[in-house]
């Protein structure tokens, strides 16, 4: 097949979505599909593009047998609602420029043409591609974002402008002539936003079973951050207002007479300043940057207990990605999420789910399983059985493929 995909975050970003852009763009061309990736500059979760990417215009390039344009686009110092907007809004238009280039030419036009949302605006970029190559369109949603949005305080869920921006979010997803989201729960409020059933498909992230996780005391981080001998409670990721952070910095508190447990929130994002004035130079409570994905394994396999908040508003707008190689870490974790929800059913059975915002029942989880190391292990160990079964990079792929290609066969 040949396959266009158009994603504003690809590597080298090393978190979120990125990831699993490049994961899927890499594993379809070593299957031997001619696949073309159209992304933006790197800059998450930073929001500062990359030295040696700053300035100039597209970029065409080569990478583990991907075809890469990169396109410019403007990234906001600091991502309020309307920068926002205007970020996506500038990675569509200029996504648009190597699309016509794609679409018009001679031969070897694409036969499908796949967008990743976020960004969503970049929709109608991949939609006019894709009709003027005779392709079809696939959108894979990673996140829901204009009710992610509204659910974080990010934008004003009520009125005029945010009914339109739901209506405008269900008509863009109705272009598509098939659609996939990362949960049951999110492929469920795609049907509900209008997507056929029968044009719906699961493809879910994955995790990396490459990785070899450190044994339990014997990551070199302990040495290096003075955590020797001490218990971690890792929260590892990008620093939003999704996430919901706050809850751990008051478990923290909460647990400050337990000298042998130390929280460690590892990460970068717009609210990772507020979070540390927040903790207040809590003797229990470290800030690092993001580490090298080289070196998640030392990282995560620094983790006697993995944390995972989110906000309850979030809840079904968005998986988070990094909940599958904390799962393929073998350590239990601690998550904020209802019953019901997408969160709460991939956790359950691999550690403690306590309620949103609730500091006290998240400190409690924590200590049960650092006083309990049967229970952890028994846990975590089941978290590894359901990463191997339900996020093993080769089935998904296997079946992403196949429904590609019954797309690209259909009339």
């Amino acid at each position: 097949m040949r396959i266009a995909i158009v994603g504003l975050n690809y590597a080298p970003e090393e978190i979120g979505i990125a990831r699993y852009s490049a994961d899927m763009a890499r594993a379809l061309a070593a299957r031997g599909h001619d696949v073309e990736m159209i992304a933006g500059k790197p800059y998450y979760p930073q929001w500062q593009v990359y030295a040696g990417w700053q300035g100039g215009g597209w970029r065409h390039g080569t990478e583990d047998g991907v075809a890469v344009t990169r396109c410019p686009h403007y990234v906001p110092r600091v991502p309020t609602g309307l920068k926002r907007i205007l970020h996506l809004s500038s990675f569509a238009l200029s996504a648009l420029v190597p699309g016509l280039r794609m679409a018009l030419r001679r031969d070897a036009r694409p036969q499908v043409v796949l967008c990743v949302a976020p960004a969503l605006l970049s929709v109608p970029a991949a939609w006019v591609m894709a009709r003027l190559a005779g392709a079809k369109l696939w959108v894979h949603v990673q996140d829901f974002e204009v009710e992610a949005a509204f659910a974080t305080g990010l934008v004003n869920g009520r009125g005029l402008a945010a009914r339109c921006a739901r209506g405008v979010e269900n008509r863009l997803l109705r272009l598509a002539d098939a659609a996939s989201s990362i949960s049951p729960q999110m492929c469920a409020k795609l049907a509900k936003k209008g997507v056929a059933p029968d044009a719906i498909h699961e493809i879910r992230n994955w995790a990396d079973f490459n990785t070899v996780f450190a044994e339990a005391g014997a990551s070199p981080y302990a040495e290096e951050w003075g955590l020797a001998g001490r218990h971690v409670a890792l929260y590892s990721g990008n620093i939003a207002n999704k996430q919901g952070i706050e809850v751990l910095i008051e478990a923290a508190r909460l647990l400050q007479h337990r000298p042998d447990i130390a929280f460690v929130i590892c990460g970068q994002g717009p609210n990772r300043a507020r979070l540390e004035a927040l903790a207040d130079n809590g003797a229990n409570i470290q800030f690092h940057d993001l580490q090298p994905f080289a070196r998640m394994g030392d990282l995560l396999g620094l983790a006697s207990v993995h944390l995972l908040p989110q906000i309850p508003g979030a809840a079904d707008l968005v998986l988070p990605s990094k909940l599958t190689n904390m799962l393929a870490s073998g350590r239990p974790v601690v998550a904020t999420a209802e019953p019901g929800t997408g969160l709460y059913d991939e956790v359950d059975g691999c550690g403690i789910i306590t309620p949103p915002g609730d500091a006290r029942a998240l400190a409690d989880a924590v200590e049960a399983l650092v006083d309990d190391p049967e229970r952890a292990a028994m846990l975590g160990a089941e978290g590894r059985t359901r990463a191997a079964d339900r996020w093993a990079l080769a089935p998904i792929i296997t079946r992403l493929e196949g429904a590609l290609s019954a797309l690209c066969a259909a009339d």
